[in-house]
């Protein structure tokens, strides 16, 4: 602890009954920790607060409790996307927000594989013929030589495209600022945005990642659809809604490109009945693509060592930017 400082005040905006929550024992014994999913929880601790981690969509308790936060120096959000927290006062302030980006990456660039793997070699298809017990071999593709095109390469862009690469795939890469790209040996490619009719038109793979904000709101839409090879795949391991959705059913059922893996959704849970349920062309994942054994408790290890780096005064990791939404 820096010399001077008062012993802490932490606000965990979460569900007291987490297990993750364990880890908090690893703070100081001086620490003061508040638990709990309300504002109601939080409200005499709020004043006192220095720092206020986030689980979930923690939005309208943070906006309760705002004018009572003035003490406040660093906000922390376990999850990666900022797009459940972020609000006017919150991006406007001089507080430093960090989050959980990079975490994940690591189990998501494994699903993206499994979703590629999933395709080309139709294990849907196979599943279905041992289900029924018929032999009836067939051709399958090799990921070897195809074009994983990248819409948002951060964190879990670049773990797919670690991944895809050990296969022998090329990686095209949209990203905001391209010139960032110069010498990463991973790509084959790189666009700015005004490249993603390019890129699109390319992939036989298609990984959206990126964050969702203002920009990248349906993004990938009926345009994007038209754009790309009929015999290409959309994943969605990033946000919802930079895909739209409505969009996307259409192509599917129109066999417009040859399917979908997806994590993410518009609404979730997704409702009873939605036609993804009932598209064959589509791979489903209940938002759980990352959910390891232990993420969680990734999640809270990353904080806990960057609490430490914050009472020792050192630089924090993963510090966000407010107004670009990631």
């Amino acid at each position: 602890m820096l010399v001077g400082m008062k012993p802490p005040t932490v606000l965990v905006i979460a569900n007291p009954i987490e297990r993750s929550l364990a880890h908090l024992e690893r703070l100081p014994d001086e620490a003061r920790i508040v638990v709990g999913l309300t504002a109601e929880a939080h409200w005499d601790a709020a004043p006192e607060a220095d720092v206020v981690v986030c689980a979930g969509t923690s939005r309208p308790v943070m906006q309760e409790l705002w004018p009572r936060l003035g003490r406040m120096r660093w906000i922390h959000a376990m999850a990666a996307g900022l797009d459940g927290l972020l609000f006017q006062e919150l991006v406007e302030s001089d507080v430093p927000l960090t989050c959980s980006r990079g975490v994940f990456a690591r189990p998501l660039g494994e699903f993206a594989m499994a979703g590629m793997l999933h395709f080309a070699k139709d294990l849907r298809r196979l599943v279905r013929q041992q289900g029924e017990g018929r032999w009836e071999p067939f051709d399958n593709e090799e990921l070897h030589g195809k074009v994983l095109g990248v819409v948002g390469y951060g964190e879990i862009g670049r773990a797919a495209a670690t991944r895809a690469k050990a296969f022998g795939m090329k990686i095209h890469a949209l990203r905001r600022n391209p010139e960032r790209s110069v010498g990463d040996a991973l790509l084959d490619k790189s666009y700015g945005p005004d490249g993603l009719d390019e890129l699109l038109a390319e992939a036989d793979y298609l990984l959206a990642a990126a964050p969702l904000t203002p920009e990248t709101r349906g993004l990938v839409g009926r345009r994007a659809f038209g754009s790309m090879k009929q015999s290409a795949v959309l994943i969605n391991l990033g946000r919802g809604p930079v895909v739209d959705e409505a969009a996307l059913v259409d192509a599917l059922k129109a066999r417009r490109i040859k399917g979908a893996v997806l994590d993410v959704f518009d609404q979730e849970p997704l409702p009873e009945g939605h036609a993804f349920y009932g598209l064959d062309n589509v791979l489903l994942s209940p938002h759980s693509a990352d959910h390891t054994a232990a993420w969680m408790d990734d999640a809270m290890d990353f904080f806990i060592a960057n609490f430490e780096r914050w009472m020792a005064g050192q630089p924090l990791m993963a510090l966000a930017d407010k107004r670009a939404g990631y």
